[in-house]
């Protein structure tokens, strides 16, 4: 049977601010952010901003002032202190002064000897996913090149430990950092399509039995996932295949190629193709992971039979209280 590292047991406030917020006293860090922690899930998001001008340090600097560091968790330590050791080393959230020298970088490359900006940049980032942010500072930090590379005048580079955020929030701090080009003091906006709500229908005979099988179908559905679910824990592995990760995934060096890519050519492909599933499959039928040696020539079928494939899904238990003022 195999042995997994379950995650020690932590005492967690009922209010949600606490938690999102670093106090005084410091709040434990949420279960999800604690396993990002895990040896095998230690991971950071990176994110490349290319930039039509080039970029002032300094500038950037004062307005981190008024951005990122007015986010609770971008100012604060993920500490585990002394006294608490007893209670299984739990790590808490500190509030300390942050130093943005200690966190923006400004590399001086000499352009003489690198033969293509593009793949300075991508050895860079590639070199990122291969350390590791101190934990003696907060778990991010900003590297600013003023080189040109083919699509901008200079590029950013921001990684952050998957503890701090995912990247829902990350979008969102970025759209509250960014202004309009036809208004600079308005924040941006995204368009909105309006839902349409379905017609009633009379209700009838019908509509009840379709009530009630849609309820039982549910239950019998929970029930064979769960029985499922404790086959695979004790007995079953993942299929081996492309999509099955290397243990210690979370400290596998990557390779980030950058790439340009119309919007409207991936919602064509999307729209034609079911892409979330189609692409699954053509990844997997051209694996050839079915047959010793295959290529996935075409009109093979490559595809493993009875794949077993494991996801890990966060959802998010704390009631949120929305104030309104008057």
């Amino acid at each position: 049977m195999r042995r997994t590292r379950a995650l020690k047991p932590i005492q967690t406030t009922k209010n949600v601010e606490n938690i999102l917020s670093c106090t005084e006293e410091g709040q434990p860090l949420s279960p999800m952010a604690r396993m990002f922690h895990e040896p095998e899930s230690n991971v950071y998001i990176i994110i490349v901003v290319g930039f039509q001008t080039q970029i002032n340090p300094e500038v950037v600097k004062a307005n981190l002032v008024d951005t990122f560091l007015t986010q609770p968790r971008f100012s604060c330590l993920q500490a585990s202190s002394v006294a608490d050791e007893k209670n299984g080393g739990q790590l808490k959230w500190v509030r300390i002064e942050v130093d943005l020298d200690n966190h923006v970088k400004v590399p001086s490359p000499d352009l003489n000897q690198v033969e293509s900006a593009d793949m300075y940049v991508e050895d860079y980032v590639s070199n990122l996913s291969r350390t590791k942010i101190s934990m003696s500072i907060p778990m991010w930090d900003l590297h600013l090149f003023n080189i040109r590379t083919s699509k901008a005048e200079s590029v950013g580079i921001l990684r952050v430990h998957h503890s701090i955020g995912d990247g829902v929030s990350l979008m969102s701090l970025f759209m509250s950092c960014s202004r309009k080009v036809s208004d600079p003091d308005a924040l941006p906006t995204l368009p909105t399509s309006k839902k349409h709500k379905p017609c009633s229908s009379s209700g009838g005979l019908l509509q009840h039995f379709i009530g009630l099988f849609s309820v039982l179908l549910i239950y019998w559905n929970t029930l064979v996932d769960v029985v499922m679910f404790l086959i695979t824990i004790l007995f079953l592995d993942d299929t081996k295949t492309p999509l099955k990760g290397p243990s210690g995934g979370g400290s596998t060096p990557r390779r980030i190629v950058h790439r340009i890519v119309s919007l409207d050519d991936v919602k064509l492909v999307k729209n034609a193709m079911n892409a979330a599933s189609r692409l699954l499959s053509i990844k997997l039928h051209a694996s050839g992971t079915n047959k010793k040696g295959g290529g996935g020539a075409a009109g093979n079928n490559n595809l493993p039979k009875n794949i077993r494939l494991r996801a890990t899904s966060f959802v998010w238990l704390l009631k949120t209280e929305r104030k309104t003022t008057n």
